[in-house]
């Protein structure tokens, strides 16, 4: 039996929620699986990635093939990194304790990268608003001016109306 790491599709139209599942080749994508290894949430900016790495690496070490999505996703979350270690482990190449350690550095770049990716973006859509605010303050500004000076319009048009039929009055007497 041949086993795939792989996507199965949850949620709602148009906001997918995923399951990261070890299943049978030729299961259906969304049909029995064997092991429900974690959760991918695409909706979220960063996307959410819960994964148990432990189980993601014994299946691989078992055989299991990862669709590509599925290789992007482990190796997001570390499985493919610690795989790869647990390797050199067992040819003899590092002790248990380096390939911790390396895989331990590893998890607290990327953790200061999700963080710095995070706080980007908040600091970004801060900005945003701040220039939107700014924006919609200088079309408020326009438009009471605009209305002053249309006011300041109307009240002086009464006054040389006046002033006009005053003349003409004058210019009827005089013929």
């Amino acid at each position: 039996m041949s086993v795939k790491i792989r996507l199965q599709r949850h949620g709602k139209k148009g906001k997918p929620f995923y399951w990261v599942v070890a299943a049978d080749a030729r299961a259906k994508r969304d049909g029995k699986f064997l092991e429900k290894i974690g959760t991918y949430n695409p909706n979220t900016n960063p996307a959410t990635v819960e994964l148990d790495v432990d189980s993601a690496v014994k299946w691989l070490f078992n055989g299991a093939q990862p669709t590509d999505t599925a290789r992007t996703l482990l190796s997001y979350k570390g499985a493919m990194l610690k795989h790869h270690l647990q390797g050199g482990v067992n040819k003899g190449a590092l002790t248990q304790e380096q390939a911790d350690a390396k895989f331990a550095a590893w998890l607290e770049e990327k953790a200061a990268k999700i963080n710095a990716k995070k706080e980007g973006l908040s600091s970004n859509k801060a900005a945003d608003k701040a220039a939107r605010l700014a924006a919609e303050k200088e079309v408020n500004a326009k438009r009471a001016a605009a209305a002053q000076a249309k006011a300041a319009a109307a009240t002086a048009a009464p006054v040389e109306e006046a002033a006009e039929v005053v003349e003409e009055s004058n210019e009827e007497t005089q013929a």
